[in-house]
């Protein structure tokens, strides 16, 4: 019952407390620096309760990306550790639909400081490809790139970082090379605090 309880709770601070419009961005949320590791055994917090992330990988700093499959706008499969030749910024998010994700997603856009030019920016969430993309048309975004993991969770089991009981991604930040290898990481601990996304686009401008 204290399981439920705590699961409902955390839902209601991340779906409850969505903003009434994708432009309204807000810039007084708290940004938490720290990261921890993902995958089975490590756990982030929402307003304080304790969620275990879970799946059958770890994404980790010096190996390749997981590879899983995600469905873009057109719900066509994309696997996400196909080398593009571009070093890329990974933004994840729970939902796109709450004040936290609206913000990291804008910051995403529009605070990159023209790395938009070089670097490829994507989004992933467990979002439909529809709701994602409703939600790239409001917030007049198309720099960056949307990609679901709501068919078959891959990314996020591949990549250790499926909350449970939420069955949500936790929220995090990858930075790859040309090669597809994790140069940068953070898994934030505070699932409703922003993460550094300065220090994640510095280090994406690290290896242009």
């Amino acid at each position: 019952m204290k399981q439920v309880i705590s699961t409902l709770c955390a839902l209601a601070i991340l779906a409850g407390c969505a903003s009434s419009g994708t432009n309204q961005v807000q810039a007084d949320l708290p940004v938490d620096t720290g990261t921890v590791r993902a995958g089975e055994g490590s756990i982030v917090t929402v307003k304080g309760g304790e969620m275990p992330l879970a799946g059958l990988g770890e994404v980790r700093v010096g190996e390749p990306l997981p590879a899983a499959v995600l469905s873009n706008a057109g719900l066509q499969p994309v696997n996400i550790a196909g080398s593009t030749g571009k070093v890329r910024i990974i933004s994840v998010v729970p939902s796109l639909d709450t004040p936290t994700c609206d913000r990291q997603t804008h910051a995403l856009s529009e605070d990159n400081g023209g790395l938009d030019q070089s670097v490829e920016l994507i989004t992933v969430s467990m979002d439909l490809p529809f709701a994602q993309t409703r939600f790239a048309k409001e917030a007049k975004i198309s720099n960056v790139t949307f990609l679901s993991d709501y068919k078959e969770r891959e990314f996020g089991n591949n990549n250790g970082l499926i909350m449970e009981p939420l069955g949500l991604l936790a929220r995090a930040v990858i930075v790859t090379d040309k090669d597809n290898v994790v140069r940068y990481l953070q898994v934030v601990p505070e699932v409703s605090a922003l993460p550094d996304m300065q220090a994640a686009m510095d280090a994406a401008r690290e290896l242009l």
